[in-house]
């Protein structure tokens, strides 16, 4: 047989089987039965028991009900859904069970806490739903409102889709329940199954209708796009199930198509470190970490949505970069502005959390303050030369009368909880005055009882009290007691004293504290009334937020201009990218004081398309490729570019395959997870795109890595047509050049002084025809007993490569007759065969080298006899 209040608690808990209950008693949120065990597994706190009838004992934990954020935070960040039910109603009225409720749902799509949130990243929550090989995609930022959707479909439409979600990085991904395993969703993403009745049109559509206001979806465009409204219907009707919010800040929803922003899938994120290092994974040494000058954390926010949508419209660039140019020419307007931003709040996540319904009353009070700093920031914006800071400023709405009334509604320093008082200020509510005054007149009365009972009975040691068990009492010391009144009421017997009460003080007790639990309730309630006042704003308030937003980020890129002498690119709708003295925005800040050696670059599809860059390792291969793509995402941002002169031809994908990476969790060794992003790149890219390729086929033999890289220029060149940086150990691949009319070579130069090289960093046309491999290995501290070893190896097969052919070998194949054996010329003879073994020994760095040794003298030996029965099946 069960308690009352265990019952209680099972009938809750049945009805949010997925969620871990915390469960209000008293002072704490308790868990039970296997919640419990996880909940004091993952928060490290003790587990008890508790009896829940007839000897019966179950594991409990609990946490403080002060510190619940915190052990909140560290749930829903491991992945838990957690229910939070309250008390909803006072202990002190409730007749029998005390009558509670789950409040919320927290996951870890929807966390609100501003203490367990990431101010300068979104915290997105997504809904997924497919049909026909089209999706319909919508993500919601619960703190802020941000709502958009789309559908996608065609060829592409997986790819896409990843793209998007890894744009998004959403904690949280809504399916339908019995969606497909196999679906795309990003990893670290909680997946949470839903009936898949809410993602029906009919039900989406009404739920959107019903919240949004409206009388049909038109006026958002999705009226005709019935996977995007799934997605977004049953996203928003999640929402609501989870929060028991009105969702007041939630009163838009935006339709955005993903052909409109320039194309960064999760890899080139990744491989150009746009937003988080390969080191530890913060943001130090990245792109975000240079530009990010932003003085308010929704402008750190907008900063990072731009740098993952760079436009592809040529004159909305243009427009974003006029504005940066007017900024960057009024210093002194800049610095006075960006002193006005640097004390504006997060205007957009406290308007969220108003509308959310979970705001404290100083949350009102920083808005307040934000408001306040909005006129001077308008009228300074106004006198910047751009129209675009005017329309700024006039999007910019300080509201005036919304933060006069909270000025006046709430003292500047409320407390944190809402229950206790003291939040309301004196003269706001006159009902609130009035019991204000009479309990001041009850406290005053006890005040002065001290005074008046000492003087009445003689007794000076006299005193009056107040705890929380026997509320307000008359202190005695037992040599006094023969002097206490007939009057007094014996309460509590202490060692030394005497504790009493009388019938009078009883009744001032009564009304003292009846008064301050009314007024806590009264507070509350003009506290309710007043984030309502706010909720009903919510919409005019967010847009001035995205506009304060907006001005933080363009001044902020002026900012990172002028400190890193940036220049603003003529951004063109031909393929083209012309760098002339371009320097690599985030390598050049780690230089600390030393120069760094600037290069210049082309590509044009129409006679450029598709350079192949060579030289040896530690030369700045990597560097060129990876700066030419930076300064073609900055200028598509909307951002000046580290170089002297820049012309950019606008890209619809930037796609890239740099570095060697492997995926052991999921089975996929290093050269697998190259050949899947090389496919990626080959089924996706087009004219218009902006490929780099670093290193090919390096992670397999020499023979397949070489026919790999051949084979993949040839198609770039061939089918897709767009701008590619290649580099490459394979300097083989530098005869491409005769062969394939729009392949260039380009090298890194390099100085030799005796037996050590000199990296010059420079560019120079045409292609290298060493590696100094050996000279790298040596820089790196190998053993000179290694050096000298790799030396007398590499003689020996470069010996066997130079030696004079057989007289009855057939004559090598000339140039255009490999051009014709693509994707390589796989049936050279055998003695060139043997030289490009040597050739890709040196490639390699020395320890690999020297593990691929054995292999590599047998593959000669093999490649020797197979060239030569070749050779003597084509004399018969």
């Amino acid at each position: 047989m069960l308690t009352p209040m265990m019952r209680q608690y099972q009938d809750l808990k049945a009805r949010h089987p997925g969620a871990l209950l915390m469960f209000r008693l008293g002072d704490f949120y308790e868990l039970f039965f296997d919640d419990a065990v996880t909940a004091s597994r993952e928060l490290e706190i003790v587990l008890t028991s508790r009896e829940i009838g007839k000897g019966r004992r179950v594991p409990m934990c609990g946490v403080p009900y002060h510190a619940l954020d915190s052990y909140l935070a560290r749930l829903v960040d491991r992945g838990y859904r957690v229910a939070i039910c309250d008390q909803v109603e006072d202990p002190r009225r409730a007749r029998g069970l005390v009558r509670r409720e789950v409040t919320r749902v927290v996951t870890p799509g929807t966390v609100m806490d501003a203490a367990a949130l990431e101010a300068r990243e979104p915290r997105y929550l997504a809904a997924l739903v497919e049909a026909g090989g089209a999706w319909g995609l919508a993500a919601a930022d619960l703190t802020t409102g941000d709502f958009r959707t789309t559908q996608i479909a065609g060829a592409e439409a997986d790819a896409r889709l990843a793209e998007e979600l890894a744009r998004f990085r959403p904690r949280e991904v809504v399916v339908p329940d019995g969606a497909s395993a196999t679906w795309p969703l990003p990893a670290g993403a909680a997946r949470t199954p839903i009936e898949p009745w809410r993602f029906e049109a009919a039900s989406a559509r009404r739920a959107l209708i019903e919240h949004l206001r409206v009388a049909s979806l038109e006026g958002f465009g999705v009226e005709d796009l019935p996977l995007a409204t799934a997605a977004a219907g049953a996203l928003l009707q999640y929402l609501q199930q989870t929060q028991r919010s009105t969702l007041a800040h939630v009163r838009g929803l935006r339709l955005y198509d993903t052909e409109h922003s320039l194309g960064l899938d999760e890899t080139t994120q990744r491989n150009l470190e746009l937003f988080r290092n390969r080191r530890d994974g913060t943001t130090a040494h990245t792109l975000l970490g240079v530009l990010d000058h932003t003085l308010t954390a929704m402008g750190g926010r907008l900063l990072r949505e731009w740098m993952l949508r760079p436009l592809v419209d040529p004159p909305a660039i243009r427009a974003r970069l006029v504005a940066v140019e007017a900024a960057l020419g009024d210093r002194g307007r800049r610095v006075e502005l960006r002193g006005v931003l640097r004390g504006v709040p997060d205007l957009a996540r406290l308007v969220g959390r108003i509308g959310h319904g979970s705001a404290t009353a100083r949350d009102l009070v920083a808005l307040r303050a934000g408001l306040e700093r909005l006129p001077k920031l308008r009228e300074g914006l106004t006198r910047l030369a751009d129209p675009r800071f005017a329309a700024l400023a006039g999007a910019i709405d300080p509201h005036e009368t919304l933060a006069a009334l909270i000025g006046r509604a709430v003292v500047d320093d409320p407390p944190v909880g809402l229950r206790e008082g003291g939040m309301i200020r004196d003269g706001y509510d006159a009902t609130l005055d009035a019991m204000r005054a009479a309990a001041a007149d009850g406290r005053a009365w006890i005040a002065g009882l001290e005074a008046a009972e000492r003087e009445r009975t003689g007794i000076r040691s006299l005193r009056v009290g107040f705890n929380k068990v026997f509320g307000y009492y008359i202190e005695v010391s037992n040599p006094n007691r023969h002097l206490v009144p007939a009057n007094y009421i014996r309460k509590q017997t202490l060692v030394g004293a005497e504790r009493y009460i009388t019938p009078e003080m009883k009744e001032r007790e009564a009304a003292i504290l009846g008064a301050e639990e009314r007024m806590a309730e009264v507070e509350y309630e003009l506290f309710v009334a007043l984030c309502d006042r706010v909720a009903a704003s919510a919409q005019t308030l967010l847009a001035t937020a995205a506009a304060v937003a907006e001005a933080d980020v363009i001044l902020a890129l002026a900012e990172a201009a002028e400190r890193g002498g940036y220049v603003r690119p003529d951004v063109v709708e031909e393929p083209v990218l012309e760098i002339r003295a371009g320097r690599h925005p985030v390598v050049e800040r780690l230089l600390e004081g030393e120069r760094f050696v600037p290069n210049d670059l082309r590509l044009d599809v129409a006679d450029r398309a598709l350079l192949i860059v060579t030289g040896p390792n530690m030369a700045g291969k990597s560097t060129l490729l990876r700066q030419a793509a930076l300064i073609l995402i900055m200028a598509q941002m909307g951002s000046f570019v580290p170089a002297a002169v820049a012309r950019v031809g606008v890209a619809d994908r930037v796609f890239t395959r740099v570095g060697a990476t492997d995926d052991l969790a999921g089975g996929r060794s290093t050269f697998l997870v190259e050949m899947q992003e090389v496919a990626r790149i080959l089924s996706g890219a087009t004219r218009r795109s902006l490929v780099v390729l670093d290193e090919v086929g390096r992670g397999t033999s020499t023979y397949d890595g070489m026919s790999l890289a051949w084979a993949v220029v040839h198609h770039l060149h061939e089918h897709v047509g767009a701008r590619t940086l290649f580099a490459t150990h394979f300097h083989e691949l530098t005869e491409l050049a005769g062969l394939l009319p729009r392949v260039h070579n380009i090298s890194m130069r390099v100085r030799e002084d005796g037996e050590t090289i000199v990296f010059l960093h420079s560019v120079a046309d045409g292609g290298a025809d060493r590696s100094y491999g050996l000279h790298v290995a040596r820089l790196a501290g190998i053993p000179d007993g290694v050096i000298d070893e790799a030396r007398r190896i590499l003689a020996q097969l470069e010996a066997a490569a130079a030696r004079p052919r057989e007289p009855d070998a057939p004559p090598v194949p000339s140039r255009a007759g490999r051009a014709r054996q693509l994707p390589l010329a796989l049936e050279l003879t055998s003695p060139v065969e043997e030289a490009l073994l040597a050739l890709s020994l040196e490639s390699m760095t020395p320890l690999e080298a020297l593990r691929a040794l054995a292999e590599l003298r047998d593959r000669v030996r093999t490649a020797r006899e197979s060239a030569r029965a070749q050779d003597r099946r084509r004399v018969q």
